[in-house]
């Protein structure tokens, strides 16, 4: 599943496409995501797009008719193509530009979502109103997430995965993070210390920042908008690595279920 980064990738790369755009016509091929798409979705049809947002996984692509709520689920990419371009299996939507151009989404397994909202769905829309800050903001501190965790007897690892605390943060990133801070992901998130979150929130941002930077993690059905894989994948250090040998002491990697999650650690470097 596409992760922060690979969305905000998505986001950076249809932006400068869509932005000042009409949008001049919307085809619906396939109605059967993971919400039905809505009819109101086509009354953005001659709209001006203003601007793409990113809140958690989610893109919000605003209009002079309202707002569009697109995420990308297990499967889904975003492409900017000619509007004329051959259609294939799983292409599901096309918003057609006045450029000639148009923003095609395809989706195999068709657990995305385009939804519509009259107005601007991060404060009162039921998928956005709950999350928690965005860690790449100043919003996300030591002090937010320290305290945050008081009191708290989930695992560490699912808890900064828990998009009430903190979104963005997946399965990779978690693991990574957690290993660069030398955290065990199975100890509990009240018990880690203060110094030890102190250690934790950069890393975290550094770790998504770098992602983004470098192009978003190659998974098996992500690329990016212009259809390049990422390149993080070459960094990893844990994460799909269980039985290999640590890159810092050589020991060997160990790989649980946490959380219904693939989990990589290091038994002598995380504690």
């Amino acid at each position: 599943m596409p992760e922060l980064p690979e969305v905000e990738v998505s986001r950076l790369g249809i932006s400068p496409h869509l932005t000042g755009q009409q949008i001049t016509q919307v085809i619906v091929r396939d109605r059967r995501l993971r919400w039905p798409v809505p009819a109101s979705l086509e009354t953005v049809a001659g709209a001006t797009i203003e601007g793409v947002e990113r809140r958690a996984k989610y893109l919000i692509i605003s209009t002079t008719k309202g707002y569009l709520i697109v995420h990308l689920g297990m499967s889904g990419a975003l492409r900017v193509v000619p509007a004329d371009s051959l259609v294939v299996k799983h292409d599901h939507i096309d918003l057609v530009l006045g450029s000639g151009l148009c923003l095609r989404f395809n989706d195999p397994r068709r657990f995305g979502c385009w939804l519509f909202s009259a107005t601007h769905p991060s404060a009162d829309h039921p998928l956005l109103r709950e999350l928690g800050p965005e860690p790449l903001t100043d919003a996300f501190t030591l002090d937010y997430l320290f305290n945050a965790s008081r009191g708290r007897q989930q695992a560490i690892k699912t808890f900064i995965m828990d998009n009430h605390v903190v979104v963005g943060v997946g399965n990779i990133y978690a693991n990574e993070s957690l290993f660069k801070a030398g955290i065990h992901p199975k100890r509990a998130a009240g018990k880690v210390s203060k110094a030890r979150y102190q250690r934790l929130v950069p890393i975290i941002k550094e770790t998504l920042a770098r992602a983004i930077e470098q192009g978003g993690t190659t998974l098996q059905d992500f690329t990016q908008a212009d259809g390049q894989p990422g390149y993080f994948k070459q960094e990893l250090m844990v994460y799909g690595r269980g039985g290999k040998a640590c890159m810092q002491c050589k020991s060997t990697l160990k790989e649980i279920r946490l959380g219904q999650r693939s989990t990589v650690y290091c038994p002598q470097c995380q504690r």
